[in-house]
């Protein structure tokens, strides 16, 4: 295709995995390509092409009249680099609330900023990266596992299109990290398994690789993790 009219494009919804971004940056390099990160409920960041280069995996700082704070589960502040709900002030002091749900919109908000559960850190100098959301943490032998992070890896081989990464029930460490992968070409699971171990720690390595021709997405286009993390389980009482 011929993109040489193509100035400027923006992207949201998710954060955009590492090798990801770097593809479209260098196949879009006549046009401006921005990122932006919030939520239906509210805007928080912004980061152009430049400043993404310059800080690789981040969405940014955020927007002018909005504060974007990481605090634990008690409401206290983290350091730079600490990983931490991320919470994030409405310009103007704008509040909201969630139709005839008290509960969701009462666990939404702490003092003047609100929460979606995703989690994530800033740096020192103040600019966002998105780990992953609270409710698609994995916890093997009770020890916290990102997906995101396994997720961001997997992108990088060559024979990844797109993938999702979870927990499921394991009688002996809890849950198993678990990841199905879309691909391109032919590619065995103990090839993803060995591109996993030589950039993770084991213990955040999947145990289980599933192949698809294709993920199932929302209209949207997102990827329905939860529909596949819930197949698996089905019928327990508890999620984790």
């Amino acid at each position: 295709y011929d993109l040489s009219s193509l100035r400027l494009v923006i992207h949201a919804g998710a954060p955009c995995p590492t090798p990801v971004k770097e593809g479209i940056l260098d196949a879009l390099a006549g046009a401006e390509v921005w990122e932006l990160y919030g939520m239906s409920e509210g805007g928080a960041t912004r980061i152009s092409p430049g400043e993404w280069r310059a800080h690789p995996g981040s969405v940014g700082r955020p927007w002018p009249g909005v504060e974007v704070r990481i605090l634990d589960a008690g409401g206290n502040r983290l350091a730079p680099g600490t990983d931490g709900l991320i919470y994030v002030t409405a310009p103007g002091g704008a509040g909201f609330a969630y139709h005839d749900d008290p509960a969701k919109t009462a666990a939404a908000w702490r003092d003047d900023a609100f929460t979606v559960g995703d989690v994530g850190h800033v740096d020192a100098d103040g600019w966002l990266y998105v780990t992953d959301r609270a409710s698609d943490m994995v916890i093997r032998d009770g020890v916290n596992i990102y997906p995101r992070e396994v997720e961001e890896v997997l992108h990088a081989h060559p024979d990844v299109v797109d993938c999702a990464v979870f927990g499921i029930p394991d009688p002996r460490h809890g849950e198993a990290v678990t990841a199905v992968v879309e691909v391109r070409g032919p590619v065995e699971p103990e090839a993803l398994q060995a591109h996993c171990r030589a950039r993770l720690a084991d213990f955040k390595c999947p145990e289980i690789v599933e192949l698809v021709a294709t993920l199932p997405r929302d209209p949207n286009g997102k990827v329905m993790k939860r529909h596949l993390r819930e197949a698996h389980w089905a019928g327990r009482a508890n999620r984790v």
